[in-house]
């Protein structure tokens, strides 16, 4: 199997505050009390998963990958970073990841690791149907599957808004937290208001407590959006809608397609298929109605984005209680879009911050971050990064 542990030296010396010095000192970034605070937290906790690396090399997996019984498995608590968009909370546990001493540990998305959930239960549940197994229930299996991958587990904009998540998050992260899952998130929304307004929360609410015993709960809001300060204004949302909107989209489609055979696809996913429209190379196009306003979710949209890695969306409306289900799904493809370090051109009726005409519930809190994202794709920096990733491809 190898090693499982990284040779390290010790916290904080080389942690997270030293990281967050650096890039100061070089101008990369503002200083920001709230922030060097947070690094120190991390810092903490690097100790003191460092601190259960085994005292020989002779102790094989130690602690954070021993094969231990659910009932005697034991762990560091985690963290759970809420605050505003732009504050820092995703750099901070970037490097916190890239730190930590443990080589089994996964860095996701929420919902593309739920939507690996789901499929791994469905795949179980075949498995029950062809015989294959007698393990009716399919929650502790997944756990297992999934503590032996990885037990250190960091989620970025950690939100639920399915009701298939709700339902599975406690008995999930109940069996997950037994066999030692450590536990490190951003959000938006402290704890208590995750799902909020959500259908049978009534349901849900045990997760929460399960969710405050296991992470320490700490608020990261500063006054700053940083984010809004790379916005270059780069012409790939285009308002209002119109003649001129369109015709821009339809330019910068000719740009991205040129040299390549433009046609309609499909994604196959779970036994149907995804539509694409009009496709070519690396990119697809697709309207508002098309990716919102279907029954399609994050498992479909991280398909898409598994084969194109630019999309085009046209004629996102004016959002609001009336396109409740819309919203949330338009909040769902952005965050792919942007965790998948994809590309996005899109005409709106307006510009990001004026799009949800609505603040209610959930949706309110989480359009904060998408508007914050939307103004980071077209900034100068993401294009950047985008076009090296496509180079190292």
């Amino acid at each position: 199997m190898g090693q499982d542990w990284d040779k390290v030296s010790a916290y904080p010396e080389h942690g997270v505050s030293d990281r967050l010095k650096s890039m100061v000192a070089s101008g990369a970034l503002q200083p920001d009390p709230l922030q060097a605070a947070m690094a120190l937290r991390f810092d903490r906790l690097l100790e003191e998963i460092h601190a259960q690396r085994p005292a020989r090399k002779s102790s094989a997996l130690g602690w954070l990958f021993a094969a231990r019984k659910p009932e005697t498995a034991s762990a560091p608590k985690g963290l759970y970073i809420y605050g505003g968009v732009g504050r820092g909370k995703t750099m901070l546990m970037d490097m916190f990841f890239e730190l930590a001493p443990a080589r089994r540990k996964r860095r996701a998305h929420f919902h593309e690791f739920m939507a690996d959930v789901h499929e791994r239960i469905h795949k179980h549940r075949q498995q029950l149907k062809n015989g294959e197994t007698k393990q009716a229930d399919p929650v502790p299996p997944v756990a297992a599957a999934l503590i032996e991958e990885a037990r250190l587990l960091c989620f970025d904009e950690f939100s639920v808004t399915d009701i298939a998540d709700a339902m599975i998050l406690s008995r999930l992260f109940a069996e997950l937290f037994a066999r030692g899952c450590i536990l490190v998130a951003t959000s938006n929304v402290e704890p208590d208001n995750l799902y909020k307004d959500g259908l049978n929360r009534g349901l849900f609410l045990p997760f929460v407590g399960l969710l405050k015993k296991h992470v320490e709960v700490v608020a990261l809001d500063s006054d700053t959006d940083y984010r809004l300060e790379k916005d270059a204004g780069l012409p790939v949302f285009r308002y209002p809608l119109g003649p001129e909107s369109d015709a821009a989209m339809d330019a910068a489609w000719h740009r991205e397609a040129e040299g390549e055979q433009v046609n309609s696809s499909e994604i196959a996913i779970k036994g149907r298929r995804i539509v694409v429209p009009v496709a070519a190379g690396k990119s697809a196009r697709f309207s508002f109605a098309d990716l919102c306003e279907r029954p399609v979710g994050a498992a479909d949209y991280l398909a898409i984005l598994e084969r194109y890695d630019t999309l085009f969306v046209d004629h996102i409306p004016f959002l609001g209680a009336d396109k409740r289900n819309e919203t949330k799904r338009f909040i769902n493809l952005v965050d792919t879009i942007y965790d998948q370090g994809a590309r996005l051109f899109a005409s709106a009726a307006a510009a990001p911050e004026k799009l949800l005409v609505t603040r209610k519930g959930t949706e309110g809190f989480e359009f904060d971050r998408t508007v914050s994202r939307l103004i980071e794709l077209r900034s100068e920096d993401y294009y950047r990064n985008f076009v090296e990733k496509r180079r190292g491809m």
